[in-house]
Order: structure tokens, then C-alpha cells, then sequence
């Protein structure tokens, strides 16, 4: 199935939506079951109205604590669910990002080429672990209901 041509203002207002977590407790789960490679849960979001659903995911590598991914998918009713961010940890490369954390967005120009909508990523210092990750993706894209720590403190200009 092809994603719908989303333009870049209909991504920044699916980011800026105000979004509600309906399993704040969901728990961790070891994959695959026999012989671990990472650790997984996943949160569920709706918008105030419940007219548009979202997945939040976390995921832990059990050998590499730099290998770490968090992200959020929009799933609209009826169409193809798409990954709106990843905030990825240090544990790989990334063009010419070299094992830094860095954020992959979706854009526009992504899903027009034909191209995952995240597959631009940029560097970034704000988290250096899955924590973190979380907590920068609950305040960029407007998440209640769930908490995480920030790994470090917020600077107020």
C-alpha cells in the first residue's frame, strides 16, 4: 500500500496535536521470546476528540545500550499508518552522522520520492539514552498521560 502524499504542514500539525496515552502502564516485552534480542512496549495515543490514534514505540537492544530506537506512527482510520519520528540512539551510523544519537522526521519530499517518510535524520545532544529518547519525543510531539526523565535538565533561554 502507498502512504498518502502528506504535505510538510499536515506533519507539523499531526505533531503539534495535543495527544493522551490510553495504556500509560503498557509493559516490556522480550523479542523474540526464546532468545532475546531487545526489549520492546508500546503506547497507545488519541487526540482530545479520539478522531486520529497514534503508536508510541520503545525498543532496547539487550547487548548494546547505544542501540536504541523510540518513535511514534500516526494510524489513520482506513489508510496507511505512517512513522511521523524516530529518535534513534548512538549505536549506529547514519550517512554522515557516525554512532550519534539523531532524529529521523517524516517530510513531504520522503514520501514523494517514494522514500520512507523518516528517512531524513539529524544529529542531536538532547538524550543519550531510550529514556531520554522518550521524553524528547513526548514533549515534541504534545504526548500527556505518559512520563519520562530527561537525561539532562531543561535550559531556559
Amino acid at each position: 500500500m502507498n502512504i498518502r502524499p502528506y504535505t510538510d504542514d499536515e506533519l507539523v500539525q499531526l505533531k503539534a496535536m495535543p495527544k493522551r496515552a490510553t495504556n500509560p502502564g503498557a509493559r516490556w516485552q522480550e523479542k523474540p521470546r526464546l532468545a532475546p534480542a531487545h526489549r520492546q512496549r508500546n503506547f497507545q495515543a488519541v487526540t482530545q476528540t479520539e478522531d486520529a490514534h497514534f503508536a508510541i514505540y520503545q525498543r532496547q537492544n539487550l547487548a548494546d545500550k547505544a542501540d536504541f530506537s523510540c518513535g511514534i506512527r500516526y494510524c489513520p482510520l482506513g489508510g496507511v499508518p505512517i512513522v511521523l519520528a524516530r529518535y534513534n540512539g548512538s549505536g549506529h551510523t547514519h550517512g554522515d552522522i557516525i554512532y550519534r544519537p539523531h532524529i529521523h522526521s517524516a517530510t513531504a519530499a520522503a514520501i514523494l520520492a517514494g522514500r520512507r517518510p523518516e528517512s531524513e535524520a539529524s544529529e542531536t545532544d538532547r538524550y543519550t539514552t531510550l529514556e531520554g529518547a522518550l521524553a524528547c519525543l513526548l514533549e515534541d510531539y504534545n504526548v500527556q498521560g505518559v512520563s519520562a526523565r530527561r537525561d539532562y535538565p531543561r535550559l531556559i533561554a
